[in-house]
C-alpha cells in the first residue's frame, strides 16, 4: 500500500473560557501540564513519535503565550529546512483574513494553502487533552476500511454530553451529536479527525455554499460527512482526558499522581518539551512531601501532599498543601494552609490563610486562584 501524504493540522486558536482565569493571560494550549509540560506538548509529541513531520498550527487567541512554547519546533525535531512546523496566525489583507468563527471555520480558511501542499490525508488535532496515540494505527484504520473520514473515540465517564456523541455499529459511524443535552451514548469523538484531503476540501466548499458559513465541525462539517460519506471508528485505548474545565484540569493532575494518568515518563514514547532547564526539585530539612510531583526549579520546606508543584513554586516552612496544582512561582507563605486548588503562576498566599477549594466550590469540589493574586493574610 503506498505511503500517504499526510498533514498534520492542530487547531489551536480557542479562547479556553471554560476555564476561566486560567486562559485570561495565556491560550489554552500553553496551560501547565505536571509541572514540566504545556497542553500543545502532548499532541506535538505524538505527532513526533508516530514519525510525521508536515505539521500546521492554526492559532488565533493569546498567541504570543503559545509561541513561547513551541521554539520553532525543535523539541519535536520539526525545525527543519522543508516541511516541519508551520504557525498559522489569523491575519489581514486578502482572501479569508480574519478571526474563526469555529474550528471547521479555521479549517477553511487554510484551504488554499491545503491545495497548495496537496496531501492525500488531513490530520486534525486539538490541543486539549492528554492521551497517548500513534496516529499511524489510524491511518490503517481509514485506509483499511476506505473511509472518508477516521474519527478517533473514547468512552467518557464524565459528562458525555459536553462533547461529541458518537453512534456506531459495526466500527461504521452511522450518528454524531455535538455537546447533546440527552445523550444517547457515552462514546465521545476524542477531538482527533483523520479526512481525505479531497473529501475535507469538498465538503468545506459545499458547507459554505449551502449554509453562507462555517462555525464549530461539530455543527456542521461531521454531520455532514456522516449523512453522505463513508466515516468509521478508531477507538482510543488507554488514557484520554478533556482538560476544558478546572475541575477535569485537576483531577488530570490527581490521575498523574494516583498512577492512573497519563505516562510521561515512557522512554518508548516520550513526551517532549521545550521547558527551561531548572535545578531539580528541592525539599528541605524539615520538608514533608507525599505523593506528589515537584518540578525542576520548585522548593518545599514545609509540607505537601498530592499535589503538583510546577518551575519556581515555593512552600514556605510551616506551609501545608493538600491535593492542589501549583503552577509557576506560586509562594505558599509560612503558616498558610490551602488544600483542592489550582493556584495561577505568580501568586502569593499569605502568612496563615487558610483556602480550601471543596468548600469554595463544592460542586465542583475544587477553585482557581488567579493569576498574580496576593492572597493576604488573615486580620488580627
Amino acid at each position: 500500500m503506498r505511503v500517504p501524504r499526510i498533514l498534520t493540522v492542530i487547531l489551536a486558536g480557542g479562547t479556553g473560557g471554560r476555564l476561566g482565569s486560567l486562559t485570561g493571560h495565556r491560550a489554552k494550549p500553553a496551560m501547565p501540564v505536571a509541572g514540566s509540560y504545556s497542553l500543545i506538548d502532548i499532541s506535538l509529541s505524538n505527532v513526533h513519535n508516530s514519525g510525521f513531520g508536515d505539521v500546521w498550527i492554526v492559532e488565533q487567541c493569546k498567541p504570543q503565550s503559545l509561541n513561547d512554547q513551541l521554539a520553532s519546533g525543535r523539541p519535536w525535531d520539526l525545525d527543519r529546512t522543508n516541511g516541519g512546523l508551520r504557525v498559522l496566525p489569523p491575519f489581514q489583507g486578502g482572501e479569508g483574513e480574519g478571526f474563526a468563527q469555529g474550528n471547521a471555520d479555521a479549517l477553511y480558511r487554510q484551504a488554499d494553502y491545503m491545495r497548495e501542499f496537496d496531501p492525500d490525508l488531513v490530520l486534525v488535532l486539538s490541543a486539549d487533552h492528554l492521551y497517548r496515540l500513534d496516529y499511524r494505527e489510524v491511518v490503517d484504520t481509514h485506509q483499511e476500511s476506505g473511509a472518508a473520514l477516521t474519527v478517533v473515540t473514547t468512552l467518557a465517564n464524565d459528562n458525555p454530553g459536553d462533547h461529541g456523541v458518537v453512534e456506531v455499529s459495526d466500527g461504521t459511524v452511522t450518528g454524531f451529536e455535538y455537546k447533546p443535552e440527552d445523550p444517547k451514548s457515552d462514546l465521545v469523538a476524542a477531538e482527533i479527525f483523520l479526512y481525505d484531503a479531497d473529501v475535507l476540501l469538498d465538503a468545506l466548499d459545499e458547507l459554505v455554499r449551502r449554509d453562507g458559513q462555517l462555525e464549530d465541525y461539530g455543527d456542521q462539517l461531521i454531520p455532514y460527512l456522516v449523512e453522505n460519506a463513508k466515516v468509521v471508528e478508531h477507538r482510543l485505548p488507554g488514557y484520554w482526558r478533556d482538560m476544558g474545565t478546572p475541575r477535569s484540569y485537576h483531577q488530570a493532575h490527581m490521575d498523574l499522581i494516583d498512577g492512573r494518568g497519563l505516562d510521561f515518563d515512557d522512554q518508548q514514547w516520550p513526551m517532549l518539551s521545550a521547558s527551561p532547564r531548572r535545578l531539580p526539585g528541592f525539599a528541605g530539612r524539615v520538608a514533608r512531601v507525599e505523593s506528589s510531583l515537584l518540578a525542576p526549579g520548585s522548593r518545599v520546606e514545609g509540607s505537601v501532599r498530592r499535589s503538583v508543584l510546577s518551575a519556581g513554586a515555593v512552600v514556605e516552612a510551616g506551609a501545608e498543601v493538600d491535593s492542589c496544582v501549583l503552577l509557576e512561582d506560586v509562594v505558599v507563605r509560612s503558616g498558610a494552609r490551602i488544600a483542592n486548588l489550582v493556584v495561577d503562576s505568580g501568586t502569593v498566599i499569605g502568612q496563615g490563610r487558610k483556602l480550601d477549594g471543596a468548600e469554595q466550590d463544592p460542586e465542583n469540589g475544587v477553585a482557581v486562584v488567579g493569576r498574580d493574586s496576593k492572597v493576604d493574610p488573615p486580620s488580627s
